[in-house]
């Protein structure tokens, strides 16, 4: 099955700092949106930020004006920069990309996942 590419998960103290990339797979053509979301243990996944093709974002109230998501067209990856982080933002990151594949088929590709844990 087809994967997104994450990466940049880790520990980090309360306050800190991470940044997650996601890479999209070369089987879609055109991207349409790119979100993330993440779940947090015992709970249900969450949308977390969005960004449509248009480049108009969205943000989950608990994150907004901490995180901030961004893409490189050129590259296809999206990010998601995440500043002044809580305990409480301690889940399993996932990117979620819409789009078209080449012969033009709707398709939703999914990251593997990045732990993001923050603790002091």
């Amino acid at each position: 099955q087809v994967q997104a590419v994450e990466s940049g998960g880790g520990l980090v103290q309360p306050g800190g700092s991470l940044r997650l990339s996601c890479a999209a797979p070369g089987s879609i053509f055109s991207i349409n949106s790119m979100n993330w979301y993440r779940q947090a243990l015992g709970k249900q996944r969450e949308l977390v930020a969005s960004m449509t093709r248009g480049g108009s974002t969205n943000y989950a109230d608990s994150v907004e004006d901490r995180f901030t998501i961004s893409r490189d067209n050129g590259k296809s990856t999206v990010y998601l920069q995440m500043n002044s982080l809580k305990p409480e933002d301690t889940a399993v990151y996932y990117c979620l990309i819409a789009g078209l594949s080449w012969d033009e088929r709707d398709l939703e590709v999914w990251g593997q996942g990045t732990l993001v844990t923050v603790s002091s």
